[in-house]
């Protein structure tokens, strides 16, 4: 027991807090592009533009069958031999948006498919365009129903920062690390704080989920 009151003194915990606001800070950021990205691609492929949908659809199969810790090596030790060097946090940010958006491509054109033919069609002998149908009338049905799978990403993600500790991103897990390495008799507090620290953050994400599907139906 005293081991856990000594693990969770002030500075640790503050140390900790730090590196979770870092862990929020990336997956934020990351979640905001790879969405925008991810839809683009995902409606991209879609829509099976001669060349260009395969082209996409092979770019985001080959993203989504390699392991994000190789694209994340990629972004912080491979990209500063043709003149691109990243400091951490963005190179974890854009290895993330990278592989998430891949990810969420396959999910939204899943989605799109899932919405009725008749859906475009009606839109389109009301003399909409496709465009104009495409994000008034496909998309907004289509995001209803990817709800749970785009979240259950977005928590992936969350946990899968723990993975940048190995560029040294200042995160969450790499605190935790940092704390118990000085002393390993806090090993265990430092992994029961890991686990409620992202429970709480997954949750968060979990709860919001559930409110927006519940409003949008």
């Amino acid at each position: 027991m005293q081991n856990f009151i000594n693990a969770y003194s002030a500075v640790n915990l503050s140390y900790l807090l730090r590196g979770l606001w870092v862990t929020v800070e990336v997956s934020v950021v990351s979640i905001f592009f790879s969405f925008i990205i991810g839809t683009l691609l995902g409606v991209a492929r879609y829509v099976k533009i001669k060349y260009f949908s395969a082209i996409v659809g092979f770019i985001i199969d080959l993203i989504r069958n390699l392991p994000l810790l190789l694209i994340l090596f990629f972004t912080y030790f491979a990209l500063p031999n043709i003149g691109i060097r990243l400091s951490v946090i963005p190179a974890s940010i854009i290895a993330m948006t990278v592989f998430e958006s891949a990810m969420l491509a396959e999910i939204i054109r899943s989605g799109i498919g899932a919405v009725p033919v008749g859906q475009m069609e009606a839109a389109r002998s009301n003399g909409m365009t496709y465009t104009q149908a495409m994000t008034q009338i496909i998309l907004p049905q289509a995001f209803k129903k990817m709800i749970p799978p785009i979240v259950s990403q977005f928590i992936s993600l969350v946990k899968d920062t723990s993975l940048a500790t190995i560029i040294l991103l200042p995160e969450l897990t790499q605190h935790a690390q940092i704390i118990y390495g000085q002393n390993v008799n806090y090993t265990i507090p430092m992994f029961v704080a890991l686990a409620l620290l992202y429970f709480v953050v997954n949750y968060a994400l979990s709860v919001a989920s559930h409110v927006i599907d519940h409003k949008l139906n």
